[in-house]
């Protein structure tokens, strides 16, 4: 089970109601942040969650709204008698931003290991976590990213019982780990299905409409993707920001064959949002507004 957590859902600036950019992730007892907005420890704070076990924090770009609330959250890790160490993933030049911002928060009792996306794309395994990260097309280098939760194949017992493989290997086994036992070796595929289908979440924002979103997003459980602006005038100030509307979002979940869609970062002018929903519903149904501590717990369908 992936819990989903959309701490902020504000861009430029934070309002009275609307903290800025922050996604968190659960799994497995590792937290995984995307983007770190001013507020988003009080958001966490405000949504129950703990800051402790943030595992990795994933940047989409630099602009600030995305990623000036790390100083004070690393702070409040540390405070939380964090060691462990934290990875950090980001665009090229991330080592150097997280410096730069470290030097009000110089001293951390954890290690910081960041490591900077190489090229248009790229792939990391992390905590149980899969994450692609995919550029994508902003004003300054940016990235979304796509986390999958994988799913072992079905365990057989009728395989595992014809085959004489002693029962108290079969746990190991179904966690794809190989034993070998007096010259006998047992291996996952004598006992384990194909791969089954797992959780997918793609998360982008700061963006236009790519392909590369498209085919990064296809078949998600969920897609949470930046609407900027919802009034249809506007959308030649969203080309010229290198923005989205509603309505662009709306045409990416449509393509990609999303299962849900959640609007976010949203322009600080954007008031009452929901008016303009049903335009938004007539090209992808499923999709709604996100708002500040909205989650959800993405479990494994049953095949």
């Amino acid at each position: 089970m992936l819990d989903v957590c959309l701490l902020g859902t504000g861009g430029m600036m934070p309002l009275p109601h609307r903290w800025l950019t922050a996604l968190m992730t659960r799994y497995n007892g590792s937290n995984l942040l995307i983007d770190c907005g001013e507020g988003t420890q009080i958001a966490i704070k405000e949504k129950g969650w703990s800051f402790k076990p943030i595992d990795i924090i994933c940047f989409t770009h630099f602009h600030a709204d995305h990623i000036s609330g790390l100083p004070g959250l690393l702070l409040t890790m540390g405070n939380a008698e964090r060691t462990e160490p934290l990875t950090v993933i980001g665009p090229k030049g991330l080592t150097r931003v997280v410096g730069a911002l470290r030097t009000i928060a110089p001293e951390l009792p954890f290690e910081i290991q960041c490591i900077e996306i190489d090229g248009a794309e790229e792939d990391f395994e992390l905590f149980g976590y899969q994450i692609h990260a995919f550029r994508v097309s902003h004003n300054v280098l940016c990235y979304g990213y796509q986390i999958k939760i994988p799913r072992i194949g079905r365990f057989y017992v009728e395989e595992a019982r014809a085959k004489a493989i002693p029962q108290k290997y079969w746990n190991r086994l179904q966690h794809g780990q190989t034993v070998e036992e007096n010259g006998k070796r047992y291996t996952p595929d004598m006992v384990l299905g194909p791969p089954r289908k797992g959780i997918k979440v793609t998360y982008c924002t700061d963006t236009r409409p790519t392909d590369t979103i498209i085919q990064s997003a296809a078949k998600s459980d969920l897609f949470i993707c930046e609407g900027m602006y919802a009034e249809k005038e506007k959308l030649a100030k969203a080309k010229q920001y290198k923005h989205m509307t509603f309505y662009e979002a709306a045409e990416l979940a449509l393509k990609a064959e999303v299962e849900e869609l959640w609007l976010t970062h949203f322009s600080p002018s954007l008031v009452r949002a929901e008016t303009y929903m049903p335009q938004v519903k007539q090209i992808f149904q499923n999709s709604s507004l996100g708002f500040d501590g909205r989650a959800i717990e993405l479990d494994f369908k049953e095949e």
